[in-house]
């Protein structure tokens, strides 16, 4: 049967109280997007509240906008799917194999409390199904709470954009909290590669996350393994 993936994106565009922009990391979506692809994997786009999800002008750069972001932006049909996503209401949880959580400095805004994609994720992850981030996507699963009353994060391996690479990328001062200690603080046993921005990836059985921009790729392909193993 056709695996199926849930990826999930922001619909903030600015940083809270400062003037500077921001939104999906459009190649956190595509590098995975890609390789599902090739798997031929039925995808569909969440965000919280539905319809668009801007994107973060600094991921369209010269530098980072690699040739897989460039087909997808240049695509009318892709495009049209993040100016028009389904919102958590419209999708039954029990259709998808894989919640993969996008990234981009607007998730730390309406990815942490947001309890529709809190339950839509307890399921999936107690139905064994697979639980995934990259970057700071994983800022969608520090308040999962499981049926036993624990969070999902507690007692588990698991990565996203660290604060050194906040520091890095100039916006310590500007984002509303460290996600990086929030995962230490609730119990997740958080790991950084020692290189910042570089790919790494952490599996701990069915839950998968991608350190920063660069692992989305690499992320995916430890989705698709550990979908092969099922």
């Amino acid at each position: 049967m056709t695996k199926r993936i849930l990826h999930i994106v922001t619909n903030v565009d600015k940083y809270e109280n400062i003037n500077r922009l921001t939104g999906l990391w459009l190649g956190e979506l595509t590098h995975a997007y890609d390789q599902f692809e090739k798997k031929s994997y039925i995808q569909d786009i969440v965000s919280p509240k539905g319809g668009r999800s801007p994107l973060e002008p600094k991921a369209l750069g010269r530098l980072v906008a690699d040739e897989s972001v460039m087909k997808r932006k240049n695509d009318s049909t892709f495009m049209a799917l993040l100016e028009n996503t389904r919102k958590p209401s419209d999708i039954n949880w029990q259709d998808y194999d894989v919640i993969y959580y996008t990234g981009g400095h607007g998730v730390m805004w309406d990815f942490l409390n947001n309890l529709e994609l809190q339950e839509i994720t307890k399921n999936i992850y107690e139905k064994g199904g697979i639980v995934s981030s990259v970057c700071h996507g994983y800022c969608g699963l520090l308040n999962v709470y499981l049926s036993n009353g624990k969070r999902l994060i507690e007692g588990k391996n698991l990565t996203g954009f660290a604060w050194c690479e906040e520091v890095l990328a100039g916006v310590a001062k500007k984002v509303p909290y460290n996600a990086e200690e929030l995962a230490k603080e609730y119990g997740a046993n958080y790991m950084k590669k020692w290189l910042p921005f570089a790919p790494y990836v952490v599996r701990d059985e069915n839950l998968i996350t991608g350190q920063n921009p660069f692992s989305a790729r690499v992320t995916a392909l430890s989705i698709i393994e550990a979908l092969e193993d099922k």
